[in-house]
């Protein structure tokens, strides 16, 4: 068992609270929450907070982990440009054994945000439920398949078989994007919906240019597309969703969607600005996602709340949209919910202990005015003390211990990020 005390608890109820309540861990659970009784367990490890903040962890509802290998490589180019001619080029050389090493690489930087999970869409998911695995980290896994797959029953292959495999590991039906599903794909996944009641998942109308040719070919957006052709009767979470129209929102709310949000993504790809106070008004369940390291670069949770605050303030101009504790629940349990993480949205006992710590006794954290807002408005890695996945510790004080040597894990990542690029 485990116990902090001495600090202040994040608590997520109907609206967020600050207490000074003890936390206690189980194994994987938190199993105390509350005064410190007048018998105390024995305990493996006691942490004094030192006036410190205990909070959930944070989730991020989308990302490209193994991606990593492309930070940086191809910058400051047009889309188009940018995808076909610099990105997808590079991950046809990818194998297995590369996708582990930089998701890996990944899952040290997510821990120095605070991030306690992730919802990832990529290649080889073997490999990368391997890296999650053997890093301690959780992980849900979307299907990513296209109309380009050889194997398209790859999904329902991944679907049964990765949800068993490990309590860090879970998968959900998904696709690419409408761009890249012809309607033998279209059919395929609203089967796999059909049979296991499953929510389905995928990229939606992230650009305009997306949205525009959806339209022109099939004479609606792609989520009236989706929701014609029966794919959102068992709900989903959906990427980027930057360009909404209010029929869209409408049938976001009709059917419990989730639409994640990517600010610095669409930003760096001049993608746009997601309608979030449109959504929030429009009764739309919302998390948000760093997006890959090809078109962030960083995987922050801290910058991304910040630019989801304060992008709806100068799009609308109104300095009120889109407060801070609406996007900290956006990063905490609205990442958590839309992942179907039901158990880790908050500090109560039963819920899975995936938690961070951060350090108040921070430059950018002073005065305490209002902690909630510090943490959007000011926070960053630099405040994150500890970050802990199902009870344990993968990170604290600058040290990782995920069973990898940073040194040796950052030498491999080069090497083999150079020998792809090589060819």
């Amino acid at each position: 068992m485990i116990r902090f005390y001495g600090g202040k608890v994040l608590r997520c109820g109907a609206a967020f609270s600050i207490t000074e309540d003890e936390v206690w861990t189980d194994g994987s659970r938190i199993v105390h929450v509350g005064p410190a009784p007048e018998t105390m367990p024995a305990f493996d490890r006691e942490i004094d907070l030192k006036g410190d903040l205990l909070m959930p962890g944070f989730k991020n509802a989308h990302t490209h982990s193994a991606m990593t290998f492309l930070r940086s490589y191809a910058d400051d180019l047009p889309l188009k440009e940018w995808l076909y001619n610099r990105v997808f080029p590079l991950e046809a050389r990818l194998t297995p054994e590369h996708v582990y090493v930089f998701a890996k690489l990944a899952i040290l930087e997510y821990l120095t945000s605070g991030i306690t999970s992730c919802f990832d869409m990529y290649f080889y998911n073997d490999s990368y439920a391997s890296a999650c695995i053997d890093s301690g980290f959780r992980t849900v896994m979307c299907g990513a398949v296209t109309q380009f797959d050889d194997n398209m029953e790859k999904v329902e292959d991944e679907y049964l078989r990765l949800n068993r495999l490990h309590p860090l590991v879970s998968y959900r039906i998904g696709f690419h994007a409408e761009y890249t599903a012809d309607e033998r794909i279209i059919r395929y996944i609203r089967g796999l919906s059909e049979r296991y009641g499953a929510p389905v998942s995928a990229h939606n109308s992230e650009t305009a240019s997306e949205v525009q040719e959806c339209i022109q070919r099939h004479g609606v957006t792609p989520t009236r597309y989706f929701e014609e052709n029966g794919l959102l009767e068992n709900g989903g979470s959906f990427f980027h969703c930057t360009h909404m129209t209010d029929g869209d929102i409408a049938i976001f709310r009709k059917h419990g969607l989730w639409a994640v949000t990517n600010p610095c993504s669409n930003l760096k790809l001049a993608s746009g600005v997601a309608p979030i106070v449109r959504m929030q008004q429009g009764g739309v369940n919302l998390a948000i996602g760093t997006d890959g390291a090809a078109s962030n670069n960083a995987l922050d949770m801290f910058r991304e709340m910040y630019l989801v605050s304060v992008l709806q303030k100068v799009t609308r101009e109104d300095a009120s949209a889109c407060d801070a504790d609406s996007v900290l629940r956006m990063a905490v349990s609205g990442g958590a919910l839309a992942m179907g993480l039901d158990d880790c949205t908050a500090i109560e006992p039963g819920m899975q202990a995936d938690l961070t710590v951060i350090d108040l006794n921070r430059p950018s954290m002073r005065p305490l005015h209002n902690i909630r807002k510090n943490l959007v408005y000011a926070g960053s890695k630099d405040c994150v003390r500890m970050t802990m996945v199902a009870g344990r510790i993968l990170y604290e004080n600058g040290a990782f211990f995920t069973g990898d040597d940073p040194e040796r894990l950052y030498a491999q990542a080069q090497a083999m990020a150079e020998e792809i690029k090589n060819g």
